[in-house]
């Protein structure tokens, strides 16, 4: 239970909704901020404008997938009004507190850090990684069916890392029947994705491994489809990049060479919001129970 602790939520989309409802339904104090837009109605929960004195009293801070952009900005779909985290937001915070979010760009990092206070990033996290995998292959695939007239069944597909993403990725698309090419840099990831029955190969042997692939799957946050890699892609391939922002492929260039490539990112909130909502909720109300937990325990 989270009984007699004061959570406020800034903004968010629609997964911030299972959020709230769990947090309502294990007894927190719940404020809502940036909400005022919302249809839905929560029993018990108050909302409130964005203001330092309102911050004094909360204990845990949970802010949306994307904590802020570069200049404090926190996006939420139920409010027409900016958002905007200062330090003196921050500043207000009991140094108990905590701030919670999916990832953290620098902008946060540095107010949290400059005002000693504990930031935790929940998609650092093997378990919700490994859970929002699942939202995040079916997302892929349902990209892949509207944007190709082939079945996957058959299909070569390649998938570029065989992390927590891509083994769900490479594991979901061989239970279709495709062909599954995965590009590995370690030694025991080749082991394994070979043991596993895909066709491993290492990423700096990429240019030739292209040529024969009707969809590929990238992971890998850094530029690896490089220009001179789109120049051996078969022209009916599609490319779907699920790395973060910018991704890891030359876009510019394979749009100048005609092929379709598409980047997609955040894909849990978009095609399954209630079950990525679900997983956060989960693990934020373990977590935070477990840390007032220890420090009752302390008290």
């Amino acid at each position: 239970m989270l009984t007699g602790i004061s959570v406020a939520f800034m903004g968010g989309d629609a997964r911030q909704l299972e959020v709230i409802q769990k947090f309502t339904e294990l007894d927190a104090t719940v404020t809502l901020i940036g909400f005022d837009n919302l249809g839905r109605q929560f029993s018990g929960v108050s909302s409130a404008k964005l203001n330092p004195d309102l911050l004094q009293t909360v204990d845990v801070l949970i802010l949306p997938a994307v904590g802020t952009d570069d200049s404090g900005q926190v996006e939420s779909v139920f409010s027409t009004e900016e958002l905007r985290l200062t330090g003196d937001h921050m500043a207000s915070l009991p140094k108990h507190a905590k701030v919670y979010t999916g990832m953290a760009k620098s902008f946060l990092k540095k107010l949290c850090t400059e005002h000693n206070i504990e930031l935790v990033e929940l998609f650092e996290r093997d378990d919700v990684a490994i859970y929002n995998s699942i939202p995040t292959a079916e997302g892929a695939l349902m990209m892949a069916i509207q944007n190709t007239d082939i079945t996957i069944h058959g299909s070569v597909c390649m998938v570029l890392g065989f992390g927590r993403t891509g083994f769900t990725m490479a594991k979901t698309l061989q239970g279709l029947g495709a062909t599954v090419k995965v590009g590995v840099r370690k030694p025991e990831h080749f082991a394994r994705a070979w043991e596993m029955g895909f066709q491993p190969f290492y990423t700096k042997d990429l240019y030739p491994e292209v040529g024969n692939i009707d969809l590929l799957f990238n992971t890998i946050p850094t530029m690896i489809v490089t220009a001179q890699v789109i120049t051996n892609i078969p022209h009916r391939a599609l490319i779907i990049d699920l790395a973060s922002k910018p991704g890891g492929t030359d876009f510019r260039f394979a749009e100048k060479r005609g092929i379709k490539a598409m980047l997609a990112p955040g894909l849990p909130g978009i095609v399954a919001p209630k079950t990525a909502g679900r997983i956060m909720a989960n693990t934020l109300s373990q977590l935070i129970e477990e840390d007032f937990k220890d420090r009752s325990d302390v008290e």
